[in-house]
């Protein structure tokens, strides 16, 4: 008999994943931008991991119909959503990256992308109303004075680095696209990265063209693409999504903020850039950041409105134990889930939570 792993510990374990192959990803794309320019790159990235689960997601649809139906599929009303994220994530956030990369240590930079658990969080609370306790924002401080150690270069005019600025402005679009990845986030993932991909790939492409910027021989265009499968809106966006559904933004942007670490490994071992005083001291206050993100606690007891919505879910977790299921619901997979519409009664109970789909109520 099998193990049954919790819904929260497989939160944290897909955003353990995500962070492991974004970070690793990272100094991959500035060792290809020696050869590929800026806005093409980023049009490889996408594309790869667009065409990619694309292929994925027709071969699953046409030879393996049970699997299929287990996730929730995009909706009409989900579209407003995707193309946010693509604006913001696929097509904005990667152009600025790419460019502020060509001016940035890889291991810098690496550290630098932590930030975007401080603007995730940012944009969570001020414009989303999403909860974030004390601890929450004393780990954002820690992060936050990791990246101005990092960002400060006496040398420049205005004291700061244009291109870690660059990396910040870059974290700051992912913050935006993670808060609108929250609501589509019960939906396939495999669809909504083919999607996002596609989109944000094809709109990449386009800019440039217009910009005059050349294509590369075919195995940089194989590479840049296999980086964007794993890192770059593929493998990585999907762990992401699954994490958002049982986390939140704020908490799965925070987590996320371990990439770093991946990222300076994989630097050092590609560029064997040795770290200077300030990046030791900027790696210590993230690394307690991190920490005290990893063992928060939150429970109180809460309301809950009633709620039709699709997502992929369970029947023992507290919420989905009261609906009714007709002949044309799916069966439930190995791990006791399964996909399709339900409702939700008001209720109201405490125990532990994070603000996942059935959670983001206020404080």
């Amino acid at each position: 008999m099998t193990m049954k792993v919790k819904e929260s510990t497989r939160g944290v374990l897909y955003i353990l994943a995500a962070a492991f192959f974004f970070g690793s990803a990272a100094p991959l794309t500035k060792l290809l931008l020696t050869s590929v320019s800026p806005v093409t790159l980023a049009s490889l990235l996408y594309m790869g991991s667009g065409l990619f689960f694309a292929g994925i997601w027709l071969v699953r649809r046409t030879f393996f119909p049970t699997n299929h139906v287990r996730e929730a599929p995009v909706e009409q009303r989900d579209l407003p959503w995707m193309a946010g994220s693509a604006l913001f994530g696929s097509v904005l956030a990667t152009i600025v990256l790419m460019i502020s990369l060509q001016y940035t240590p890889a291991a810098t930079a690496a550290i630098l992308l932590g930030f975007e658990a401080v603007a995730t969080t940012l944009v969570a609370t001020i414009v989303f109303h999403e909860q974030a306790g004390r601890r929450i924002w004393l780990a954002l401080a820690c992060i936050t004075i990791s990246c101005v150690v990092l960002t400060w270069d006496p040398t420049s005019p205005f004291g700061f680095s244009l291109g870690a600025l660059g990396i910040i402005l870059t974290c700051f679009f992912w913050g935006a696209d993670t808060n609108i990845s929250r609501h589509i986030s019960g939906k396939d993932p495999i669809q909504l990265v083919s999607v996002k991909g596609l989109s944000g790939g094809i709109t990449l492409a386009v800019i440039a063209l217009a910009l005059g910027q050349p294509y590369p021989d075919l195995p940089l265009i194989l590479a840049g693409m296999t980086v964007g499968i794993l890192g770059f809106g593929g493998i990585m966006t999907i762990c992401f999504l699954r994490s958002l559904r049982v986390l939140g933004a704020a908490r799965a942007g925070a987590l996320f903020s371990t990439n770093p670490i991946f990222g300076v490994i994989i630097s050092l071992l590609i560029f064997h850039e040795l770290p200077k005083t300030g990046f030791i001291i900027a790696f210590f206050f993230m690394g307690a950041g991190t920490w005290l993100l990893i063992s928060e606690k939150h429970s109180h007891r809460h309301f809950h409105e009633a709620l039709r919505h699709s997502h992929r879910h369970s029947h023992d977790d507290l919420h989905h134990d009261s609906h009714i299921h007709g002949p044309e619901v799916p069966p439930v997979d190995n791990d006791g889930y399964h996909s399709h519409p339900h409702w939700h009664k008001q209720g109201e109970h405490e125990h532990p939570h994070r603000p996942d789909l059935h959670h983001r109520h206020t404080h």
